[in-house]
C-alpha cells in the first residue's frame, strides 16, 4: 500500500469513535456527508455495461446496528452490497456513478486500497465456502495474508475468532481436521470466524442462511444479535421474518420496468426502523411487500 493510501485509511480508522458514530435516526435521502455514518451511498448507481441494475440509492448505515436489505429477486440487494466493499470491482462491466462513503472517505477515489477495504470490511456469502483447508488454517488464512507468522499469535487469533464466532467449544478439539467436514451450519460460523479474524470493522452477509435449516439459522441469528456489539452488520435476506426479528434498520427496494425494453432497474424504495418498515411504513409498495401481496 503507498503512503497516500495508507494515510487515506488511517484517517477512516481514526474516525471511527463508538459515541462519535452513535446514531438514533437516519435519513432516506441525505443532503450531504453524514459525519455519524459508517456507510453513506450517495446519489449510487450502478451499471453491468449499459444496463442499471441499482439507480439513485440514498442511505446511510450506522455504526453496531444491523441492516437489511430486503425485495424481490433481481431488485439489486446483493449488487448494493457488493457495492459497500468494491467486491463488484472483480466484474468487468461493472461501473459505479454517485459516491460510496466510509466515514466520509470516497471507497472509489482512486487513492483507496481495495484489498485494504476488503479487509476492513469482511464478507459471508450466502453458501458456505470454506476452504479445502484444516479448521485452524481457515481461520488463520487472513492473517497468515497479513503478515502474522508466530504460532502463537496465530493460535491466539484463531480461538478469539472461533469464539467470536461461537464455534469455540465443537471444534477446539479437532482444529486440524477439514473445514469441509463440518455441518453447513457450523460452516457458516467458520467463515464468520474467517472473516473476523482479519479485525474488520463491517461484516456484510449475503443471505447467510438460505441454504441453512431452522436450527442453523436460529444459531446465525442469535450469532448476530451477539456481534453486533463489535461490528457493523448489513445482511441481504428474502426472509422478511428473519430482518424483522434481527435487524435495527431496514432498506426495502423494488424493481421498475423500463416499458421500451422490459429491463429491470433496482431502486431504494424506504428506509427507516425495522419497526416502522414493518408496522407502519410510508410508502404503499413497503406495506405492498412486507404484507406479502407481491415478492
Amino acid at each position: 500500500m503507498n503512503d497516500h493510501n495508507a494515510a487515506t485509511l488511517a484517517a477512516v480508522r481514526s474516525s471511527s469513535d463508538p459515541e462519535r458514530n452513535a446514531v438514533t435516526e437516519v435519513d432516506v435521502a441525505p443532503t450531504g456527508p453524514d459525519p455519524h455514518a459508517v456507510f453513506q451511498a450517495v446519489d449510487l448507481s450502478v451499471y453491468y455495461g449499459s444496463f442499471c441494475a441499482v439507480r439513485g440509492a440514498n442511505l446511510a448505515i450506522a455504526q453496531h446496528e444491523i441492516t437489511a436489505f430486503i425485495g424481490p429477486s433481481g431488485c439489486g440487494k446483493t449488487t448494493m452490497l457488493r457495492c459497500f466493499n468494491r467486491m463488484n470491482d472483480f466484474i468487468e462491466t461493472v461501473r459505479v456513478e454517485g459516491s460510496v462513503l466510509y466515514h466520509g472517505v470516497d471507497l472509489y477515489d482512486p487513492a483507496v486500497n481495495s484489498t485494504e477495504v476488503r479487509r476492513r470490511i469482511g464478507m459471508v456469502f450466502q453458501k458456505p465456502n470454506p476452504f479445502p483447508k484444516s479448521i485452524y488454517d481457515n481461520v488463520a488464512y487472513g492473517p497468515r495474508l497479513g503478515g502474522v507468522k508466530k504460532k502463537a499469535e496465530l493460535d491466539e487469533i484463531v480461538e478469539r475468532a472461533l469464539k467470536g464466532a461461537a464455534l469455540w467449544d465443537e471444534v477446539k478439539s479437532r482444529l486440524k481436521a477439514s473445514g469441509l467436514g463440518l455441518s453447513g451450519g457450523q460452516q457458516q460460523r467458520l467463515c464468520i470466524a474467517r472473516a473476523i479474524a482479519v479485525d474488520p470493522e463491517v461484516i456484510l452477509m449475503d443471505e447467510p442462511c438460505s441454504a441453512l435449516d431452522p436450527i442453523a439459522t436460529a444459531r446465525i441469528e442469535d450469532l448476530m444479535q451477539e456481534i453486533k456489539t463489535k461490528y457493523t452488520i448489513v445482511i441481504v435476506t428474502h426472509n422478511m421474518q428473519q430482518a424483522a426479528r434481527v435487524s435495527d434498520k431496514t432498506a426495502f427496494f423494488t424493481t421498475e420496468v423500463n416499458t421500451e425494453s422490459d429491463r429491470r432497474t433496482g431502486c431504494l424504495v424506504e428506509f427507516g426502523p425495522t419497526s416502522t418498515i414493518f408496522s407502519k411504513p410510508n410508502d404503499e409498495r413497503t406495506e405492498q411487500y412486507v404484507t406479502g401481496r407481491f415478492g
